[in-house]
């Protein structure tokens, strides 16, 4: 069994799986709001290329919807179930949008992808109604390929996810500081724990920093990725880490 992740920086992956190209929150773009691309090309235009793309929640680094804007038509989209609702601008993309909440399986030629809850604030801004849950996804094919969104840990997680071969988790944020619902690289390695892939690849950290910040906490920017490889070779060091550089490509180990 193959499968082959590119991480494109933030939580913007693509997942190479049953001949099949699957893109996960497409941000592409060199500033948001009041945040700086500080590491990492904004990413090439065959990053866009894909035949589904995941959408894990709503916030505007997550579901950017310039970045969706550069989708080839008939892009299929797969987002949390009430998206279009609180994202109007959905449908003026013209692109055929599936809504899914935990639990819902959808089939795309010879993959399927199951959406898993996610503990996270789901909200498109900051306050407001929460009119759409946070997700991950399990993307089936050849391999298991568990792309968590944002997330931090919860108690069913192992369950709620189930059998994976890689892992896409996120191990950092864009600012100094990580609230509630997040993974930092101590908490994605014990997820690790729970989970048991066969390999990981820690993504969501050392890409865009809020301008004017560069000298707060930097290591906060700088480090998540070396200290997940540090904390679950310690913690699971039956997992093959694979931290990769913005643009990189890994065929992961999955079970035979």
């Amino acid at each position: 069994m193959t499968v082959e992740v590119t991480w494109w920086g933030h939580a913007t992956c693509t997942i190479e799986d049953s001949g099949l190209r699957v893109l996960t929150d497409p941000l592409f773009v060199r500033r948001l709001a009041h945040l700086r691309r500080r590491r990492g090309a904004v990413p090439p235009q065959r990053a866009a290329d894909a035949q589904v793309v995941l959408v894990s929640h709503l916030h505007l680094d997550h579901l950017h919807l310039p970045s969706l804007a550069r989708l080839a038509p008939g892009t299929r989209l797969i987002a949390p179930r009430g998206a279009t609702g609180a994202v109007p601008g959905l449908h003026r993309l013209g692109l055929p949008i599936t809504e899914v909440a935990p639990g819902d399986e959808v089939r795309v030629a010879d993959l399927r992808v199951r959406a898993v809850p996610a503990h996270h604030d789901g909200r498109r801004l900051p306050v407001g109604p929460q009119r759409a849950p946070a997700l991950g996804y399990v993307v089936t094919g050849e391999a298991r390929t568990y792309f968590a969104g944002d997330t931090g840990l919860f108690d069913t997680m192992a369950d709620a996810v189930g059998q994976v071969d890689v892992a896409l988790l996120p191990v950092g944020g864009w600012g100094p500081f990580l609230g509630h619902g997040h993974l930092d690289a101590q908490r994605a390695a014990r997820a690790l724990t729970l989970l048991r892939p066969r390999s990981a690849v820690p993504v969501h950290y050392g890409t865009y920093w809020p301008v004017g910040m560069d000298r707060v906490r930097p290591h906060e920017f700088h480090t998540p990725g070396d200290e997940f490889v540090r904390q679950a070779a310690r913690l699971a060091p039956e997992v093959s880490v694979h931290r990769l550089n913005h643009g990189e490509q890994v065929r992961p180990e999955v079970a035979r």
